[in-house]
């Protein structure tokens, strides 16, 4: 196995799924910090490497990949043991995808994106009424997505949780999740929680990602 090295940011949501991926495998791999904040994904180095200057970025030999859905789905099934994560039977698989492809159209592009970028890259004072009510309803979704599973895309665990806990995470930075209306997502966490590997991949990004959240003044109009 060649050298991996991941950049990305460790507030950024879908760094962190890429970071739970490669220690739920069991992968060593080099961390390159590339603070978003200040600007060091347009630098033409990084832009040679990732012309679409997005995190994460998953370096592999002479492979350069980008967004976290990829690499994920790259890492299991180039050095998972087995399938699991990412399952191949047709079914379980195309079922884990729709789940993916959730998170990327509404769960974070038209949900997390936006409001953080509102926040901390136009530096905006207010965010609009239907951003918030947005995130309601991807709750919703998802706790609809759980219903009597374990996990988003059935009884196992697979890299859309991974995908889910941290894009997630970063939408109750705006909206806090309600335990009692939500019990399937909030059991859901508290399983995801007691992954060995999750406070170490997850917890402290999570927390600077609040941190940068709360630490602005803005009204929801």
């Amino acid at each position: 196995m060649g050298k991996l090295v991941l950049y990305g940011l460790l507030a950024s949501p879908p760094t962190r799924s890429c970071c739970l991926t490669l220690k739920a495998l069991d992968l060593p791999y080099e961390f390159i910090t590339i603070n978003l904040m200040v600007g060091e994904h347009m630098l033409p180095e990084y832009l040679q490497k990732n012309p679409q200057h997005t995190v994460p970025l998953l370096q592999d030999d002479e492979l350069y990949l980008w967004d976290s859905h990829a690499i994920n789905a790259y890492l299991v099934r180039k050095y998972g043991k087995d399938d699991a994560l990412y399952p191949s039977e047709l079914v379980q698989r195309a079922v884990v995808d729709q789940r993916l492809h959730y998170d990327t159209s509404l769960m974070f592009t038209d949900s997390l994106r936006e409001l953080t970028k509102r926040l901390l890259f136009l530096n905006e004072s207010s965010v609009p009424q239907s951003k918030i009510d947005g995130v309601a309803a991807v709750y919703d979704m998802v706790e609809n997505f759980l219903g009597e599973n374990d996990y988003v895309a059935g009884s196992e665990l697979t890299i859309a949780d991974f995908s889910y806990v941290t894009s997630i995470g970063g939408l109750t930075a705006y909206l806090a999740l309600d335990a009692a209306k939500y019990p399937a997502i909030t059991a859901w966490w508290d399983r995801m929680k007691q992954l060995p590997y999750y406070e170490q991949a997850n917890a402290e990004g999570a927390a600077q990602f609040e941190a940068m959240v709360k630490a602005k003044t803005y009204t929801v109009e």
